[in-house]
C-alpha cells in the first residue's frame, strides 16, 4: 500500500479508501478479500521503515532490474535537485511567533501537571509581529528605525518567555517523577524547542542589529531543524529550503543509487561518492560516466578513471586548452551529454508524478522516506514499462511470420 500511495502520489486516507473500493489495488497490495488497515495504522507502519531499510528495498529494486535485463550499468549519469521541506517562507519574526506558541503550549500543559500558572504572551508576540509587518513595508530610513525597535520589542518579550519554559522544565523535572509517563511528551518538546528558540534569538540579533545574514548555526525552521538554504541558480526560484538529493541513474530512466546531503555541498564533492555507490551495488564499473559541469575537477576525473570508468564525459567550465577543447568535441562525447540531459526529464517525472517538489513527512527521517519511496516508485514504473515493451514486441515478433506465410 505503501508503494502504491507513491506510485499515485495519494494521501493515507486517499489510499486507504481507493485500496478499499478497487479489486485490482487490493490484488497489487496484495489484502485480496481481507481488511485494509486504516490510514494512521497505515502511517505508523510507514514510520517504521529507517533510512536503512528504504536503502535495502532499492537495492533490491535495482537487483530485480538487473536479473530482467532491464539494465547492465554500463552507461552512468548524475544529477542533483532539491527537495523541499513543508515549510512556510522563513523570517526572523515569524520563527520567533512559532517558537513562542509552541512553548506557551508545552507550558500550559505541564503546568496543570505540577500545579504552576503560566504565563501567556502569545497576544505580545503577535502584536509585535504584525507591528514589524507594518515598519517593513516602508523604504524609509525611519521605517527601518520603526522596524529595528519592533524587533527589540519581541526579542525582550521572547526572551521572558524562554526564561519562564526553562523554569517550568526544571520544576518539571523536580516535582514529578518523569517515569510516570504523563508529563514526558510535552517535557521534552518543551526542552527540545528551547534551544531552537534561542538560536532563532541569535540569528536575529546577528541580522537585524549587526547586519550579519550568515549566523553560524542558522536554522530557517523550528519543526524542521534539518532544512538547509540552497541556492541553484534558477530565475524561478532562486532560493530553496529543504535537502539537496544526488541522483545515479543508468539505462532505460532506473536510479540505481541517491544520497540525500547535509547542508548545500557542491556538485563536485559528490560525484566520487556516487560512482562508488553505483559500483558497489552493479559490481562493475561504467563504460561512460556523464554529468554536467558542476561535477568537473581534474582529480574526479583522474579517480573515475582509476576506478574502472572507460569514457568520463563532464564538460569543463571557462577556458579550455586545445586538447580539453578537441576531446569536447568528439562525437561520444558530445551523444553523452545529449544522454546527460536525461537526467533533468527524470528530476521532472519525480517531482511531478511521486511528490519530489516537497517533503510531506517530517524530520530527516521523513526526509529519508519521503524520497526513497519516490525513487522506488519510478523504478517499478520504468521496471513495469521497459517489460511489457519486451513482452509486446515479442508478441509482434511472432506475429508478422504468421502473417507473411502463405495460404
Amino acid at each position: 500500500m505503501l508503494l502504491l500511495k507513491h506510485l499515485r502520489d495519494m494521501s493515507f486516507a486517499t489510499v486507504v479508501r481507493e485500496v478499499r473500493g478497487n479489486l485490482v489495488y487490493r490484488q497489487f497490495t496484495g489484502i485480496g478479500g481481507g481488511t485494509v488497515p486504516d490510514d494512521k495504522t497505515l502511517g505508523r507502519v510507514a514510520r517504521q521503515l529507517g533510512p536503512k531499510a528504504m536503502k535495502r528495498i532499492q537495492a533490491r529494486m535495482v537487483e530485480i532490474a538487473r536479473q530482467e535485463g532491464v539494465i547492465e550499468g554500463g552507461w552512468v549519469r548524475m544529477d542533483t535537485t532539491v527537495v523541499e521541506t513543508d515549510i512556510h517562507y522563513p523570517t526572523d519574526s515569524k520563527l520567533i511567533n512559532d517558537g513562542v506558541r509552541v512553548l506557551t503550549r508545552e507550558m500550559k500543559r505541564l503546568g496543570g501537571v505540577i500545579g504552576r500558572r503560566v504565563r501567556d504572551s502569545s497576544r505580545s508576540v503577535k502584536r509585535g509581529v504584525l507591528a514589524i509587518a507594518r515598519a517593513s513595508r516602508s523604504r524609509t530610513g525611519k521605517g527601518k528605525q520603526q522596524m529595528k525597535a519592533a524587533y527589540g520589542r519581541l526579542l525582550e518579550t521572547t526572551q521572558r518567555v524562554v526564561g519562564q519554559a526553562k523554569s517550568v522544565a526544571r520544576q518539571t523535572a523536580l516535582a514529578i517523577p518523569l517515569s510516570s509517563g504523563k508529563p514526558v511528551r510535552p517535557w521534552k518538546r518543551l526542552n527540545r524547542m528551547i534551544p531552537l528558540v534561542e538560536q532563532v534569538m541569535k540569528q536575529t540579533r546577528a541580522r537585524v542589529m549587526a547586519g550579519n545574514t550568515r549566523s553560524e548555526g542558522k536554522i530557517v525552521s523550528v519543526f524542521e531543524p534539518h532544512t538547509a538554504v540552497i541556492r541553484k541558480g534558477k530565475a524561478s526560484k532562486p532560493t530553496e529550503f529543504g535537502n539537496l538529493v544526488l541522483l545515479v541513474e543508468a539505462e532505460n530512466q532506473i536510479v540505481t543509487t541517491y544520497r540525500i546531503c547535509e547542508g548545500n555541498p557542491a556538485d563536485a564533492t559528490l560525484l566520487i561518492e556516487g560512482l562508488e555507490s553505483h559500483i558497489a551495488v552493479m559490481g562493475r564499473a561504467p563504460k561512460l560516466l556523464a554529468a554536467d559541469s558542476g561535477f568537473f575537477s581534474a582529480a574526479n576525473e583522474k579517480r573515475a578513471i582509476e576506478l574502472g570508468v572507460g569514457k568520463v564525459a563532464i564538460p569543463l567550465k571557462g577556458s579550455k586548452s586545445a586538447a580539453r577543447l578537441k576531446k569536447q568535441k568528439t562525437r561520444w562525447f558530445k551523444n553523452a551529454q545529449r544522454w546527460r540531459t536525461g537526467c533533468e526529464g527524470r528530476i521532472s517525472v519525480l517531482k511531478r508524478r511521486h511528490g519530489l517538489h516537497r517533503c510531506r513527512y517530517k524530520g530527516p527521517s521523513g526526509m529519508e522516506r519521503w524520497v526513497g519511496w519516490g525513487i522506488i516508485a519510478d523504478n517499478f514504473t520504468n521496471i513495469g514499462c521497459h517489460l511489457a515493451g519486451q513482452e509486446e514486441a515479442a508478441a509482434r515478433a511472432a506475429r508478422q511470420p504468421a502473417a507473411a506465410a502463405p495460404r
